[in-house]
């Protein structure tokens, strides 16, 4: 697809076609789910691996955010918001029904007094928008991690919305106070989320490279 200014074909980027759309909607399902228990690490430097060997560290988070951001900048911004509407349905619905347990504490109606479920509902519009934003023009990575963390921003956003009136009014099952709550569900997992958003953009600009859109 492109645009013509003068004589000048200047090419963008388009959403995904229908079928694929669907596709990535059931790939980003999957991968929200399976990504709830698939914590993140990172390895030490590989020059110095030849005196102190390979070591893994852990970023302190799983990879959730990752695969609703991921789905985003690769499915475009339908695929993606499906995916994350399917996602709290099965939680919130079919858990009491089937007992597949979907958040990762459970779920059911009564996740709704977790600290954690503004951050879920806040995964559909930040899924979204990071697809909206990263399918503006052809992939770049710079965009695609823009894309990235301003899905994060809106995903931190609607937690914390949810979570200070919530925590107030007690109306949250937890005996934690809410900077308690906010340090724990915001600030002190931001750092590993931050780079998640970095591995987000480069594992996306290549998909998109190799898919040719």
């Amino acid at each position: 697809m492109t645009e013509s200014f003068g004589a000048i074909a200047l090419p963008t980027s388009s959403q995904p076609g229908a079928a694929i759309t669907f596709l990535w909607a059931l790939i980003g399902l999957v991968l929200t789910i399976a990504a709830t228990w698939l914590e993140t690490f990172v390895v030490n430097a590989p020059w110095v691996w030849g005196s102190t060997g390979m070591q893994v560290y852990s970023l302190g988070v799983t990879f959730q955010v990752g695969a609703v951001l991921l789905t985003g900048c690769v499915g475009g911004k339908t695929a993606a918001a499906l995916a994350q509407i399917a996602y709290l349905i099965l939680g919130l619905f079919l858990f009491p029904v089937f007992g597949f347990q979907v958040f990762a504490q459970g779920g059911g109606l009564s996740y709704v007094h977790e600290p954690a479920f503004g951050y879920l509902i806040g995964f559909i519009p930040a899924a979204w928008v990071c697809g909206y934003l990263a399918f503006q023009e052809a992939p770049k990575l710079e965009e695609l991690a823009l894309a990235a963390l301003s899905g994060l921003g809106i995903i931190h956003g609607f937690g914390l919305v949810y979570l200070v009136p919530a925590s107030l009014l007690g109306w949250l099952e937890s005996d934690r106070s809410l900077w308690q709550l906010m340090a724990t569900y915001s600030l002190l997992s931001l750092p590993g989320q931050l780079a998640i958003v970095c591995a987000v953009a480069v594992l996306a600009y290549v998909m998109r490279r190799l898919l040719f859109y």
